[in-house]
């Protein structure tokens, strides 16, 4: 991966965990993660919040690439774009793991570290 594929990339899911980040748009990925609906369905699972502001929230996920848009006369449907939410569990899985095996080492270093001021040899 080149530099600028890697920023593009970052750039990428920085937008996805913060289109995430808002509990309604979780709520509208799960509508959508099976079957496409249209925007007023998914408006309307949603009583206490104005079309307008679903609207807004689908504007956002679309940004992300977390929700496809399609067109069917007026109506416009959306979809989970499930192979883009793998793609993050991807990155996430693997951040978490780096980070993990970073640790280890850092606590191995440091028993160590410790062993040898003691005046014991850890293997």
């Amino acid at each position: 991966m080149t530099l600028t594929q890697a920023i593009a990339y970052t750039h990428g899911v920085d937008a996805a965990l913060k289109a995430l980040a808002e509990p309604r748009r979780r709520e509208i990925v799960r509508l959508v993660w099976n079957r496409e609906l249209p925007a007023t369905s998914i408006a309307e699972h949603f009583g206490e919040v104005t079309r307008s502001a679903i609207s807004q929230h689908l504007g956002v996920l679309k940004e992300a690439g977390l929700v496809s848009e399609r067109r069917d006369g007026t109506r416009r449907l959306y979809r989970a774009r499930q192979e883009e939410m793998r793609k993050l569990r991807d990155y996430l899985d693997d951040y978490w793991t780096t980070g993990l095996e970073r640790l280890r080492d850092v606590s191995e270093a440091a028993q160590r570290q410790k062993g040898a001021s003691d005046g014991r040899a850890r293997p």
